[in-house]
């Protein structure tokens, strides 16, 4: 039988000397000879366990879990724990990455960040929309689904954040809402509308009245329009009809 030594198995599966010495202090991978001077050997069995535990490690389970399925005890019930803390992780990373977007959308929209919009936006999410206010079942189902979302990284919703910093834009320029500009930006407005709402003008203007409204879009939890912008954008509108 062939064994290794201490320096030796570390090199070959790349594990400092120092977590096999530890491994070994709790009880969980020990070398079955001792040498002179109390030097290590691992035979292939310790190898083999110390495999295992190398890889169980990897899937980011304690070494408590790990030495107790090594040694065949409660195996399915531990895996089964430890799937569900994996997917709770899972959920909370996904979380965290659409916050994120959110704030990489407001950055576009506004330059900075509005802390008190994003509050209102993230923290509470868990909280119902009070979509049936405003809609019927069958519009809140289409607008659930089609709505561009700030924590979305999607092309409809990156579409509609250039849209809204171009309309800026023409302001900040002092661009009249009247100007071949401005009035190409309506004509996108009209494109990505009939995409967003699927045709249906009816929904198009009835999402577009509670837009304006800053009460309904505080209830649906909808980022806010700046009064200056939606006023521009009537004007604009005006010049349409």
């Amino acid at each position: 039988m062939t064994y290794l030594s201490t320096g030796e198995l570390s090199k070959r599966l790349k594990v400092s000397v120092r977590t096999l010495r530890y491994y070994d202090q709790i009880g969980l991978v020990q070398p079955s000879k001792k040498g002179e001077g109390g030097k290590r050997f691992y035979s292939p069995e310790d190898i083999l366990a110390l495999e295992k535990i190398l890889l169980l490690k990897s899937l980011s389970l304690s070494l408590e879990d790990s030495k107790k399925i090594v040694t065949e005890k409660s195996i399915t019930s531990i895996l089964l724990v430890h799937k569900s803390l994996l997917e709770e992780q899972v959920d909370s990373i996904q979380k965290s990455i659409q916050h994120t977007t959110s704030l990489l959308n407001i950055l576009k929209l506004e330059g900075t960040i509005n802390w008190e919009d994003l509050l209102s936006l993230v923290v509470h999410q868990e909280h119902e929309r009070d979509w049936q206010q405003y809609f019927t079942e069958d519009e809140k189902q289409l607008l659930r689904e089609q709505l561009p979302k700030l924590e979305n990284d999607d092309s409809t919703t990156k579409k509609w954040v250039n849209i809204m910093k171009r309309i800026e834009m023409c302001m900040d320029r002092e661009v009249s809402p009247q100007s071949v500009d401005m009035q190409l930006i309506m004509e996108d407005i009209t494109i990505l509308s009939e995409e967003t709402f699927q045709g249906d003008q009816q929904l198009m203007d009835k999402f577009w009245e509670v837009r304006k409204s800053e009460k309904a879009s505080a209830d649906l939890r909808l980022y806010p329009i700046k009064p200056a912008i939606i006023e521009y954008i009537e004007q604009a509108l005006q010049v349409e009809k």
